[in-house]
Protein backbone atom coordinates (compact mmCIF):
# COMPACT_ATOMS: atom_id res chain seq x y z
CA UNK A 1 0.00 0.00 0.00
CA UNK A 2 3.04 2.41 0.37
CA UNK A 3 4.29 1.89 -2.23
CA UNK A 4 1.58 2.61 -4.59
CA UNK A 5 0.25 5.58 -2.70
CA UNK A 6 3.58 7.56 -2.35
CA UNK A 7 5.04 6.43 -5.51
CA UNK A 8 8.15 4.85 -3.77
CA UNK A 9 11.17 2.60 -5.58
CA UNK A 10 11.41 -0.66 -3.60
CA UNK A 11 15.00 0.59 -2.40
CA UNK A 12 13.39 3.28 -1.25
CA UNK A 13 11.10 1.89 1.13
CA UNK A 14 13.18 -0.29 2.76
CA UNK A 15 15.01 2.76 3.71
CA UNK A 16 12.56 4.65 5.32
CA UNK A 17 13.47 5.56 8.94
CA UNK A 18 10.29 6.78 11.72
CA UNK A 19 11.78 10.30 11.09
CA UNK A 20 11.13 10.34 7.53
CA UNK A 21 7.05 9.97 8.19
CA UNK A 22 5.86 13.84 8.39
CA UNK A 23 1.97 13.24 9.72
CA UNK A 24 1.81 17.08 10.17
CA UNK A 25 2.54 18.10 6.62
CA UNK A 26 1.37 14.90 5.20
CA UNK A 27 4.97 13.84 3.38
CA UNK A 28 7.34 11.27 2.98
CA UNK A 29 10.76 12.38 3.19
CA UNK A 30 12.74 9.90 0.91
CA UNK A 31 16.74 10.77 2.14
CA UNK A 32 19.34 10.11 -1.06
CA UNK A 33 17.03 9.44 -3.32
CA UNK A 34 17.75 7.65 -6.84
CA UNK A 35 20.52 10.50 -7.90
CA UNK A 36 21.57 11.14 -4.61
CA UNK A 37 19.21 13.89 -3.94
CA UNK A 38 16.61 14.00 -1.51
CA UNK A 39 12.43 14.41 -2.08
CA UNK A 40 9.35 14.27 -0.79
CA UNK A 41 6.25 12.24 -1.50
CA UNK A 42 2.36 11.64 -0.84
CA UNK A 43 1.48 10.96 2.65
CA UNK A 44 -2.04 9.65 1.78
CA UNK A 45 -4.61 10.01 4.75
CA UNK A 46 -5.35 6.09 4.39
CA UNK A 47 -1.41 5.03 4.71
CA UNK A 48 -1.18 7.33 7.72
CA UNK A 49 -3.76 5.20 9.64
CA UNK A 50 -2.52 1.57 8.41
CA UNK A 51 0.97 3.52 9.67
CA UNK A 52 -0.42 3.93 13.39
CA UNK A 53 -1.75 0.70 13.74
CA UNK A 54 1.49 -1.09 12.51
CA UNK A 55 3.41 1.62 15.06
CA UNK A 56 1.00 0.76 17.92
CA UNK A 57 1.21 -3.45 17.08
CA UNK A 58 5.54 -3.77 16.02
CA UNK A 59 6.76 -0.33 17.68
CA UNK A 60 9.54 0.02 15.34
CA UNK A 61 12.63 2.03 16.86
CA UNK A 62 14.78 3.09 13.55
CA UNK A 63 13.41 1.54 10.53
CA UNK A 64 10.08 2.10 9.43
CA UNK A 65 10.57 -1.74 7.93
CA UNK A 66 13.32 -3.62 10.59
CA UNK A 67 14.67 -6.33 8.97
CA UNK A 68 15.61 -9.83 10.89
CA UNK A 69 19.00 -9.08 11.88
CA UNK A 70 19.56 -6.39 14.38
CA UNK A 71 19.83 -2.73 13.64
CA UNK A 72 19.27 -3.42 9.55
CA UNK A 73 16.57 -2.62 7.49
CA UNK A 74 14.34 -5.11 5.85
CA UNK A 75 15.90 -6.26 2.04
CA UNK A 76 14.95 -5.53 -1.12
CA UNK A 77 14.29 -9.22 -1.64
CA UNK A 78 11.52 -9.47 1.23
CA UNK A 79 9.86 -6.82 -0.27
CA UNK A 80 9.96 -8.58 -3.47
CA UNK A 81 9.15 -11.68 -2.01
CA UNK A 82 6.08 -10.55 -0.02
CA UNK A 83 4.92 -9.12 -2.83
CA UNK A 84 4.91 -12.44 -4.82
CA UNK A 85 2.68 -14.19 -2.14
CA UNK A 86 0.34 -11.24 -1.80
CA UNK A 87 0.14 -11.69 -6.22
CA UNK A 88 -0.50 -15.02 -5.78
CA UNK A 89 -2.90 -15.28 -2.92
CA UNK A 90 -4.94 -12.34 -4.91
CA UNK A 91 -5.14 -15.06 -7.64
CA UNK A 92 -3.36 -12.55 -10.03
CA UNK A 93 -1.88 -14.09 -13.15
CA UNK A 94 -0.47 -10.99 -15.03
CA UNK A 95 3.72 -10.10 -14.88
CA UNK A 96 3.53 -7.56 -12.50
CA UNK A 97 6.51 -6.64 -10.18
CA UNK A 98 7.12 -4.15 -7.39
CA UNK A 99 7.87 -1.32 -9.59
CA UNK A 100 3.79 -2.04 -11.42
CA UNK A 101 2.96 -0.33 -8.17
CA UNK A 102 4.80 2.84 -8.82
CA UNK A 103 3.72 2.50 -12.63
CA UNK A 104 0.23 2.24 -11.44
CA UNK A 105 -0.24 5.33 -9.38
CA UNK A 106 1.60 7.49 -11.87
CA UNK A 107 -1.00 6.46 -14.66
CA UNK A 108 -3.55 6.62 -12.22
CA UNK A 109 -2.80 10.22 -11.27
CA UNK A 110 -2.16 11.14 -15.18
CA UNK A 111 -6.24 9.59 -15.32
CA UNK A 112 -7.15 11.79 -12.92
CA UNK A 113 -5.74 14.72 -14.60
CA UNK A 114 -2.81 15.74 -12.17
CA UNK A 115 -0.56 17.55 -14.43
CA UNK A 116 2.57 15.61 -15.36
CA UNK A 117 5.08 17.89 -13.52
CA UNK A 118 3.86 17.37 -10.17
CA UNK A 119 4.25 13.52 -11.09
CA UNK A 120 7.48 14.24 -12.13
CA UNK A 121 8.30 15.63 -8.70
CA UNK A 122 6.81 12.97 -6.61
CA UNK A 123 8.28 10.54 -8.62
CA UNK A 124 11.76 11.89 -8.66
CA UNK A 125 12.52 12.20 -12.00
CA UNK A 126 15.19 14.26 -13.17
CA UNK A 127 13.88 14.31 -16.73
CA UNK A 128 10.24 14.70 -17.30
CA UNK A 129 10.91 12.48 -20.37
CA UNK A 130 11.10 9.87 -17.88
CA UNK A 131 7.92 10.80 -16.33
CA UNK A 132 6.24 10.76 -19.97
CA UNK A 133 7.12 6.81 -20.14
CA UNK A 134 4.06 6.92 -17.59
CA UNK A 135 1.26 8.70 -19.99
CA UNK A 136 0.08 5.02 -22.08
CA UNK A 137 -3.00 6.21 -22.56
CA UNK A 138 -5.69 3.88 -22.71
CA UNK A 139 -8.87 4.21 -25.16
CA UNK A 140 -10.80 4.35 -22.29
CA UNK A 141 -9.33 7.58 -20.55
CA UNK A 142 -9.53 9.29 -24.19
CA UNK A 143 -13.08 8.72 -24.55
CA UNK A 144 -13.78 10.32 -21.27
CA UNK A 145 -12.39 13.70 -22.29
CA UNK A 146 -14.67 16.54 -23.21
CA UNK A 147 -13.95 19.06 -25.81
CA UNK A 148 -13.07 22.50 -24.89
CA UNK A 149 -15.97 23.54 -28.14
CA UNK A 150 -18.88 21.33 -25.64
CA UNK A 151 -18.10 23.50 -22.90
CA UNK A 152 -17.90 26.58 -24.73
CA UNK A 153 -21.17 25.54 -26.22
CA UNK A 154 -23.00 23.89 -23.29
CA UNK A 155 -23.22 20.42 -24.07
CA UNK A 156 -25.76 19.78 -26.78
CA UNK A 157 -27.11 22.82 -27.04
CA UNK A 158 -25.84 23.56 -30.14
CA UNK A 159 -25.95 22.13 -34.01
CA UNK A 160 -28.59 19.73 -34.91
CA UNK A 161 -30.20 19.46 -31.62
CA UNK A 162 -33.77 20.30 -32.26
CA UNK A 163 -33.65 23.80 -30.72
CA UNK A 164 -31.92 26.07 -33.18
Amino acid sequence: MLIYSAGLRVGEVVKLMIEDIDRERKLIRIKEAKGRKDRYTLLSDSILQVLRSYFKEYRPQKWLFPGAKQGRHISTRTVQAIFEQAKTKAGIKKDVSVHSLRHSLATHLLESGVDLRYIQELLGHKSSKTTEVYTHVSRKSLGLIKSPLDTLLGEGGGIGDGED
